[in-house]
């Protein structure tokens, strides 16, 4: 599986994704609607319509990586977000929670010291 560490930003994108795209067709993706570049680092998440695939992408530094997971029953579920986003930032534990099939809505987190840096 994936190792990831805190500081990697992680960014879902809410819209469906085509899975047939490839490297060039997500980071397409990640540049119009999640506003960012990957080549700038990060982790990027896609999902289809029907939330049973999902296509993570990456920087590598010398090389894009791809990580494609489909489930063979169930759906990943979305985080709650606003009614127009297009994307959302996770953290590593809600992805790995995603992956793995837990439902965020239902989850509760308890307070934490954070600090600003």
């Amino acid at each position: 599986m994936l190792s990831l560490t805190p500081a990697v930003k992680i960014f879902l994108c809410l819209l469906p994704t085509d899975m047939r795209r490839g490297f060039d067709g997500l980071m397409r993706m990640a540049e119009e609607h999640l506003e960012k570049n990957v080549l700038e680092g990060g982790l990027f998440v896609f999902l289809n319509r029907r939330r049973d695939r999902v296509k993570l992408i990456y920087w590598d530094s010398d090389g894009l990586c791809i990580f494609y997971k489909r489930l063979e029953s169930g759906t990943f579920e979305l985080p709650a977000a606003g009614k127009d986003a297009t994307g959302v930032t996770l953290s590593a534990t809600e992805l790995a929670m995603l992956l793995g099939g837990v439902q965020l809505a239902g989850t509760k987190r308890r307070r934490r010291y954070l600090h600003n840096a």
